[in-house]
Order: C-alpha cells, then sequence, then structure tokens
C-alpha cells in the first residue's frame, strides 16, 4: 500500500530491514531537499519578505487585521498562518483569520456566486482599508485567489502572496504588493518552504512591532 508515495517499493514488501532502510534513504534525501528549499527561498526572496513584514507591522501597528485564504492543502496552511498570529506561542495576539475556515460561508458563496468568488465577496463583506489579505498558492495560477488580491488591493487592503514554481500569474500581477516565491516544482516542497516561509513572516511583525521605530510598546 506505499507504492503510491513510494513507487521505487515494488510488489514484494517482504524484506524489512531493505524496505525500512529505502524508507529512511527517501525520508532523508527529501528532508534534505526541503532544507536546501527554504534556505534558497530566505536567501533569494529575502527582500519581498523584509518589505512584507515592514508593511504588516505597519498595519498591526494601526488595527489593521489579516484575512488568509487558499486553496485545498494551501486552505490548511492559510488557517495555520492565522492561528499563529491570533493564537501565538509568544509575543502579541494579532488579529487574523481564515476565509476557508468556514465552511457554511464558502459553501454558500461557492453555490450561490461561484467558487471564483468565494474569497473575494468575503473581503467585500469585511475587509476595511489598513487590513491585510494573505494569499497562499503553490501554483501562483489559482483564479479565486487572484480575484480576491486583485479585489484587496482597490479596496485599500495590503495584498500579499506566496506561490511556487516560477510564481506564476499571482507573481505577474500588478494587484499584489507584496509575492513571496518559493522557486521548486515539487508541492510538497513548496508547501514545507511556505510554511516555514510563513513562520519568519509572523516572527518579522512580531519583532518589528516591539521595536521604536513603530513606536509601539
Amino acid at each position: 500500500m506505499t507504492d503510491f508515495l513510494y513507487p521505487f517499493i515494488e510488489g514484494d514488501e517482504r524484506d524489512g530491514p531493505s524496505l525500512l532502510a529505502d524508507l529512511s534513504r527517501s525520508a532523508e534525501a527529501k528532508a534534505g531537499e526541503s532544507m536546501q528549499l527554504r534556505a534558497a527561498t530566505r536567501t533569494d526572496a529575502s527582500a519581498d519578505l523584509a518589505a512584507a513584514v515592514e508593511a504588516m507591522a505597519e498595519r498591526f501597528a494601526r488595527g489593521g487585521r489579516l484575512f488568509t485564504f487558499g486553496n485545498g492543502g494551501s486552505a490548511t496552511d492559510a488557517a495555520g498562518v492565522a492561528a499563529l498570529f491570533v493564537s501565538p506561542p509568544t509575543g502579541r495576539v494579532l488579529p487574523a483569520r481564515s476565509l476557508a475556515a468556514d465552511e457554511a460561508v464558502l459553501t454558500a458563496l461557492g453555490n450561490d456566486v461561484g467558487f471564483d468568488l468565494v474569497f473575494a465577496r468575503q473581503l467585500i463583506a469585511a475587509a476595511r482599508p489598513g487590513d491585510m489579505a494573505l494569499a497562499l498558492s503553490t501554483s501562483g495560477n489559482s483564479e479565486n485567489l487572484l480575484i480576491a488580491l486583485a479585489e484587496a488591493r482597490r479596496r485599500g487592503v495590503l495584498a500579499v502572496g506566496s506561490a511556487g514554481y516560477d510564481g506564476g500569474r499571482m507573481a505577474a500581477s500588478g494587484d499584489l504588493d507584496h509575492c513571496i516565491v518559493v522557486r521548486s516544482d515539487s508541492v510538497h516542497r513548496i508547501q514545507e518552504t511556505q510554511a516555514a516561509v510563513m513562520v519568519d513572516l509572523w516572527r518579522g511583525v512580531q519583532q518589528a512591532l516591539d521595536g521604536p521605530e513603530l513606536g509601539v510598546t
């Protein structure tokens, strides 16, 4: 039952020690790839990440709220980012909400106005100038994210995104204020790295809010 995860393991799984050795090597290789990608992303996207941190800290300091969203696994990651800001292990509690968290709202909008608008309509209803919108995507091409980010920008909401591969349409869009690209073609490695970068983003915002430049005590 492991062939879909580990295609190099064929039919006969009776050789336990060999199988475990193969699994261990595979896990080590994937962990190494993930660590390398995180390091590369932190270097390549350092300026984008720093700019997003500064802009978000300024908005939080003025009472802004963060709205996060994504599709599939990225919806789960977006919920994790919102939870990190609103229920941090240390530091300040900051207002954040995942727009994919309420299944009643999500399915109602998907049914009534179409899935392309499920996040944009929520921003129209809840967001105000000075707030922040953070979209997570592996491809950078999800239509509902791009529409929501464009709506955010029109409403004076800071539009931040993170995408894999080459950033896709998200990175090329003029509707984003900041885009953090994770340059990989592996969905698994992209999401692992995005999770690490989002922690960096949260930590940077916390440090900025405690710094003298924003005058927050």
